[in-house]
C-alpha cells in the first residue's frame, strides 16, 4: 500500500476550516462543547488531584491551565490532567469504538493556550484527529476490545498527536513523524475498566499526543511507515493480525467521517454499552409504574462484546457500577433515572440496588453492528411478580445518538447540569455559547475566563 503514514501527514498538515463541511464542523464543536462541561464535572472527582500531585505539579509560569481551577502546569501535564477529568465519569462522548473528545479536547486546549491558537485552529485541529482516528478504525474490521486493548487509548494516542501536529503548524513530513512517535505510545487495556486507570489511560493519550508532536517539531525520527508495516501500529494492535493495509487516502475525495459517524453524546454518566437497555428500561418502569419490588426478573437481551466491557455483576463502588448491566437496571428502576446523582458509592451500596441487581440477566448475542462493537439491537424484558411479561421494543438507537441527536437546549441542560453550583447562570450560558460558537474565539484562552 502507499503510505498511511505519509498520507496522513499529508492531510493533516494541508488541512484548513475551509475544506471542513459546515456539518462536520457542527459536530466538531458539540463534541468540544460537551467535553468542555464533563471536563468539570470530572475534576470535582478525587483521581483528578491525586494524578495531578503525583504526576504533574504546580508551576506558575507554565503556559497551559487546569480546568476549571486555572492552575498552571506545563502543556502535557495539563493534557493528561484535563484528560483524566474528561473520562472519569463515563459521560463524555462517544463513536470510533471510543470516545474521541475525551482525547482530543484536552490535548488541544493544552497545546492550543500555549501557542495562542484561535477557535478556529482548535476546531480544525479536533477535525485533523477525529479523521486520523477513523482513517485508523476503518483499516482494523475487528473491534480492538476483543483482545483486551482499549481502543481510546490506542487511537486516541495518534488522533491527539494529529490534533497538535496541526495546532503546532508542522509540515508534511514532521506531522508523520509525530504520528509514527505516537504509534509506538498508544496502549491501554480493556481489564482496567472501572478503575481509576481507564480514565489515567485516556489523560495519558491525550499527554502523549502533545509530547509526540513536540519531540517531532524537536527533530526526533521516527519511521516512515510506522503505522501500516507489517509489524507497525496497525498489525501490531489488530486482534485478527488483518488489518486492510490496501486502502489508500485521497484527500480530495475523502468520505468526512465526522458526518458519516459523528457523535453519540451520552445521556447518562455510565459505560455506553449499557445506553439502549437503560432507555427501555426507564421506557417500560414509566408506562408501567414499575415498583422495584413488582420486579421478579430482568433479562436483557445484548452483545458479547458488551458484556465484556461490562465486567462487574453486583458493584460496590461508582467506579465499577459504570461498567454493570445490572446496576445500570437496577438504578433504573430504582431512582427512574442513571445520573450524577446516581453515579455514588453510597447508592450503588444502597439496599434496594444491591438486592434488585441478582435478579438482573442477560443473554447475549455475536453480532454486531456495522462499524461497532455492540450488538445490532437491545431488548428488556421484566416479570413481575404477579407472572406478567413486559417487553420493550428493539431498541437500535440510544437517545443522545447520531440518530437520535440532543437538541441544542437538552445539551446545554446537560452542560448547566456538569458544571453545577460553582458557577453562576450567566457564566454558564456565556460558556455554552463560546463554545458552540467555537471559530469565532480569539484565543483558547478566552474559554478559561469562566
Amino acid at each position: 500500500m502507499a503510505s498511511l503514514t505519509a498520507e496522513l501527514g499529508q492531510f493533516v498538515s494541508k488541512l484548513a476550516l475551509s475544506n471542513v463541511p459546515a456539518e462536520a464542523q457542527a459536530v466538531a464543536k458539540t463534541g468540544f462543547t460537551d467535553c468542555f462541561g464533563v471536563m468539570i464535572a470530572g475534576a470535582r472527582e478525587p483521581v483528578v488531584p491525586l494524578v495531578d500531585r503525583e504526576l504533574a505539579g504546580a508551576d506558575g509560569s507554565a503556559l497551559a491551565s487546569l480546568i476549571p481551577s486555572g492552575e498552571r502546569r506545563n502543556v502535557e501535564d495539563a493534557a493528561l490532567v484535563n484528560g483524566v477529568a474528561a473520562h472519569v465519569l463515563d459521560y463524555d462522548d462517544v463513536t470510533l469504538d471510543g470516545h474521541p473528545s475525551a482525547v482530543l479536547v484536552p490535548a488541544i486546549l493544552a497545546q492550543g493556550e500555549a501557542l495562542g491558537s484561535s477557535g478556529s485552529e482548535m476546531l480544525t485541529a479536533y477535525a485533523a484527529g477525529y479523521e486520523v482516528w477513523a482513517e485508523l478504525l476503518v483499516r482494523e474490521p475487528v473491534p480492538l476490545h476483543q483482545k483486551g486493548w482499549h481502543p481510546t487509548a490506542v487511537r486516541g494516542t495518534v488522533a491527539a498527536a494529529a490534533a497538535c501536529a496541526k495546532l503546532r503548524q508542522l509540515g508534511a513530513q514532521d506531522t508523520s513523524t509525530a504520528l509514527a512517535i505516537a504509534g509506538s505510545m498508544a496502549g491501554g487495556l480493556v481489564a482496567n475498566f472501572g478503575t481509576h486507570t481507564k480514565c489515567f489511560q485516556v489523560g495519558r493519550a491525550a499527554q502523549s499526543g502533545v509530547i509526540a508532536a513536540r519531540l517531532a517539531q524537536a527533530g526526533m525520527t521516527a519511521s516512515p511507515d510506522a503505522l501500516e508495516h507489517r509489524s507497525g501500529f496497525l498489525t501490531a494492535f489488530s486482534p485478527s493480525g488483518e488489518p486492510d493495509l490496501s486502502r489508500s487516502l485521497d484527500a480530495d475525495k475523502k468520505e468526512w467521517h465526522l458526518v458519516r459517524q459523528g457523535l453519540n453524546v451520552k445521556r447518562y454518566p455510565i459505560c455506553y454499552a449499557t445506553h439502549r437497555a437503560i432507555d427501555a428500561t426507564l421506557e417500560l418502569a414509566t408506562r408501567h409504574d414499575l415498583k422495584p419490588a413488582d420486579v421478579e426478573r430482568v433479562r436483557v437481551s445484548t452483545g458479547e462484546m458488551q458484556m465484556l466491557m461490562l465486567r462487574n455483576a453486583q458493584p460496590q463502588t461508582a467506579l465499577e457500577a459504570k461498567f454493570s448491566m445490572q446496576f445500570a437496571v437496577a438504578s433504573s428502576l430504582v431512582a427512574r433515572r442513571v445520573g450524577l446523582s446516581q453515579l455514588r458509592d453510597d447508592f450503588v451500596r444502597s439496599p434496594p440496588i444491591q438486592s434488585l441487581m441478582p435478579r438482573v440477566s442477560t443473554t447475549t448475542t455475536a453480532q454486531t453492528m456495522d462499524g461497532s462493537a455492540f450488538a445490532p439491537s437491545e431488548k428488556v424484558e421484566i416479570t413481575t411478580v404477579g407472572g406478567k411479561i413486559l417487553a420493550s421494543e428493539p431498541i437500535v438507537f440510544a437517545k443522545g445518538s447520531k440518530q437520535l441527536p440532543l437538541s441544542r437546549e437538552e445539551l446545554r441542560a446537560k452542560f448547566v447540569d456538569c458544571l453545577g453550583d460553582g458557577f453562576s447562570d450567566g457564566a454558564k450560558t456565556n460558556a455554552f455559547e463560546k463554545l458552540m460558537n467555537l471559530e469565532r474565539l480569539n484565543a483558547a484562552a478566552d474559554l478559561l475566563a469562566l
